[in-house]
This record gives structure tokens, sequence and C-alpha cells, in this order.
């Protein structure tokens, strides 16, 4: 008799559902390098059948927009974060290490597909999650769960866990944007300090996590 792991197992992909996957992440890949190379406004369902050379009909068949293209982008990065997450915060129970594992994992995930992950953020209003189910909207309940623990254990301060992880999610983000954007953020304002990325994450992860703590673990 099958173990109840053994019904619950997914039927592996057919041949046809393979090469359909594979055509989607080659065309994601093109679109990332037209990114990273021309930018946002060179990304389009035209230049992207150029680029893969599928005709547009083609091409339609797996996107049916620049929008589509844009979402599944960022679908890609937020499926590697949360796996990355899980991975390092396994065997954590502490809401501050938690917290702490999970904004390197967002830094570090970002830092290493640079590309990816400022397309992921390239006019997000055009281009939001429109599944609750989707990894990115995932991805934001796990640090909203992680911050709701921190406050039911006592170690975060009494306070909006939606808005703190929103705050949170803030801070990170930014962070990531600059170090990737602004080659200056590790040069001191008269030029004489010079920083690592280690240095500037470390002390900004600390300083985020001191604002949720709780009174008397200050």
């Amino acid at each position: 008799m099958p173990s109840q792991a053994d019904t619950c197992k997914p039927e592996p992909a057919s041949p046809a559902e393979r090469r359909h996957q594979r055509v989607r992440n080659s065309i994601i890949a093109a679109a990332e390098k037209m990114f990273a190379r021309e930018g946002e406004l060179a990304v389009s369902m035209r230049r992207l059948a150029e680029e893969t050379d599928y005709s547009p009909a083609a091409l339609y068949k797996y996107f049916g927009s620049k929008a589509e293209v844009f979402n599944a982008v960022r679908e890609s990065f937020f499926e590697r974060l949360i796996t990355r997450i899980d991975h390092a915060t396994e065997n954590q129970h502490d809401a501050c290490a938690m917290c702490r594992s999970t904004a390197r994992a967002y830094i570090e995930t970002a830092l290493e597909n640079p590309g990816t992950y400022l397309m992921s953020y390239s006019s997000w209003m055009d281009h939001r999650f429109a599944d609750e189910n989707s990894f990115g909207n995932l991805a934001a309940a796990k640090l909203e769960s992680l911050i709701a623990h921190g406050i039911e254990s006592g170690t975060f301060r009494q306070q909006d866990a939606a808005l703190a992880s929103k705050s949170v999610w803030a801070a990170v983000h930014g962070l990531t944007s600059l170090l990737l954007q602004v080659a200056e953020l590790k040069t001191g304002i008269d030029g004489t300090q010079e920083y690592s990325n280690e240095d500037i994450i470390e002390f900004h992860i600390n300083f985020m996590i001191n604002g949720l703590r709780s009174d008397n673990m200050a």
C-alpha cells in the first residue's frame, strides 16, 4: 500500500512541459541580459523575439505581455530568496538571529544576481504581483510572520507586525539598491574612509534590529 508521502508526490513533467519551461527560461534569460545591457526601455516583446530568434506569435505563447516577463523575472528572484531564507533559518528559533539571517539572505541573493534584482523592481506598479500565492507575496508573508514571532516571544517590542515588516523590507531594499548602484556609498564624506560591503551590511542590520527589539532587550 503506498504511503501518504508517495501519493503526494507531483507527477513528473511531460517532455512537452519540460520544453515549454526551457523556452520560458530562455526568454527570461534574454530579457535579463537586455535589461542589464540597455535598461528597461530596451525590453520589448519585439526585441525579445529578435533576441531569442522566435517569431512574435511564438513568443506570445509563453508570455502575453512585457509585464508578464517582468513578473517572471521577479518570481525567479523571490523563489531563490525563499529557498535561501529557509536554508539560513532552518535551525534557528531566536527572532533576532532569524531576522539577521533573512536580511543577509536578501542582500546576498541580490548582490549575486544584480541584473535580476534591479529588473525585479523596475516599474513595480506596472508589474506588481497579481497572484496572492506568488513567491513575492509568500516572501512578504514570511517576513511578517517572522516579525510577529519576535513580538509574541517578547524579543521585539509591541508594534504593528505588518507595518514593521514593510519598514524592514524598505530598509533592506534601500541598502541593497545603494550597494548595487552607488559606488561612492563605500567612501566617507571627506574621502578618507573606505568601508567594505560587510562593514555597511553589518552596521545596517544591527541598526535595523535594534529598532525592533523590546525595551528590556536594548
